[in-house]
């Protein structure tokens, strides 16, 4: 499987006052596809929170190389590039009209058990899973 793909949607509330896609949304699509991550590798976050288990966010990075605008037709792609005991990190790509680069990015993420708060190291059964996703650079 390796990548998670699956195409979004431009609407007009979307665009910010330069005509082009307001760089939050990219922040919004980019949890949209961690959750489809979790659900392709069948952990989807409904499940893990009922065993007290959270996915949180330590760190964000887009680089932003061709503007989304109103019309435009996007793709996104994410993947793991990284597993580690309790983290991962996930990549994406944003491609509009068939093959443009618009963006790319990456997020540093830590699973951790929600009555501590602290990391929680992913259990050999579940690293199998993620490891669907895997894709190291």
């Amino acid at each position: 499987m390796n990548k998670v793909k699956f195409d979004l949607e431009v609407y007009t509330y979307q665009i910010d006052i330069v005509g082009h896609l307001s760089n939050i949304i990219y922040i919004e699509w980019m949890e949209i596809g961690r959750l489809k991550l979790l659900e392709a590798v069948g952990l989807p976050v409904v499940e893990l929170t009922k065993k007290d288990i959270f996915p949180v966010l330590v760190n964000t990075n887009i680089t932003y190389k061709n503007p989304i605008f109103f019309g435009d037709k996007v793709r996104a792609e994410i993947w793991i590039s990284k597993l580690n005991a309790a983290s991962a990190i996930m990549e994406f790509r944003f491609i509009k009209n068939d093959g443009i680069l618009a963006a790319t990015g990456y997020q540093k993420g830590l699973f951790i058990t929600g009555s501590t708060g602290k990391p929680y190291r992913i259990p050999n059964e579940d690293r199998k899973l993620y490891e669907k996703c895997l894709l190291e650079t």
